[in-house]
């Protein structure tokens, strides 16, 4: 189990530094942390009903409480605040941040050519 030691937000950039008690950083984005909060809201309730958040590039964290010895509430610019960031769920996220990462926008990517698919139906 790993111990964050220090959490160090950077406001012109939008990105969080999380040192961690074996002296590994990672360096988060706001965009990556808010599209990957781990409240129902994003989550949902369930392994396959992760709901796809659009449209966050420009969030940025407004404030970070910290809850216990164990995680801290990241409350973002949009009014999202509802997800606990435990130290082992941002230890998850620094180390999958390029695999997570790439699924989503692989996903926005989807959703995006749906989105602009409009069927046509031809009439005789």
């Amino acid at each position: 189990m790993y111990l964050v030691t220090k959490l160090h937000f950077h406001r012109k950039s939008k990105k969080l530094d999380v040192h961690f008690d074996d002296d590994v950083i990672y360096t988060l984005p706001c965009e990556y942390l808010r599209t990957h909060s781990p409240s129902a809201e994003v989550q949902g309730h369930g392994a396959e009903q992760s709901k796809l958040v659009l449209n966050k590039d420009a969030v940025t964290i407004t404030a970070l409480d910290p809850v216990g010895h164990y995680a801290v509430r990241l409350s973002f610019d949009d009014s999202h605040n509802s997800g606990l960031f435990s130290w082992q769920y941002l230890r998850e996220l620094g180390v999958n941040h390029t695999t997570y990462w790439q699924t989503y926008c692989d996903r926005v990517a989807q959703h995006n050519e749906q989105a602009h698919s409009v069927p046509i139906k031809f009439m005789p």
